[in-house]
């Protein structure tokens, strides 16, 4: 069995064993994390608290401003949830002030220095998607509305003259 070599994220090149002809490599080698797939929002953390509920929440609407996730480079996903966590925190710094607990002002103006900061790496614009269609789609659908109405038009003449439907 060879050795394939793989640039990692670190830039060092690792390497797993390569598989032999006709047999499927370990698909653990493969696999991508729960937090690649979407199936978690971050390792080892219970989705179904408070604090990860709006977290997402906060991840959810910022890819949305940004056309979705589809949209976004992974760069700027990273910066999106970087931002979400910032304002997570921010949100429960502001809770304890409301609720008459003292806070740190310095923490405080240094964390909504750092959102604005991260705000503008993003782009604090809506970005619009692109839903025009293609001109082939353009072309079906003027195909498929013109047999539609090809189609009524045929029902309504056999309405006027039921001699004609008989």
């Amino acid at each position: 069995m060879g050795v394939v070599d793989t640039a990692t994220d670190s830039g060092r090149v690792a390497t797993r064993p390569k598989p032999r002809r006709g047999r499927v490599p370990d698909p653990k080698l493969l696999a991508r994390s729960r937090v690649t797939n979407g199936a978690d929002i971050l390792p080892n953390v219970d989705a179904r608290s408070a604090i990860a509920r709006r977290y997402k929440d906060v991840v959810s609407a910022i890819l949305a401003d940004q056309a979705g996730a589809t949209q976004c480079t992974e760069a700027r996903q990273q910066l999106i949830r970087r931002f979400a966590a910032a304002a997570v925190l921010a949100e429960q710094m502001e809770a304890r002030l409301i609720n008459g607990e003292a806070i740190s002002i310095t923490e405080h103006a240094l964390l909504a220095s750092t959102l604005v900061r991260i705000a503008r790496q993003i782009g604090i614009d809506r970005r619009m998607r692109n839903i025009t269609p293609t001109l082939g789609e353009y072309l079906a659908s003027k195909q498929t509305d013109a047999a539609d109405v090809e189609a009524d038009a045929g029902d309504t003449a056999n309405v006027l003259d039921p001699e004609a439907a008989a």
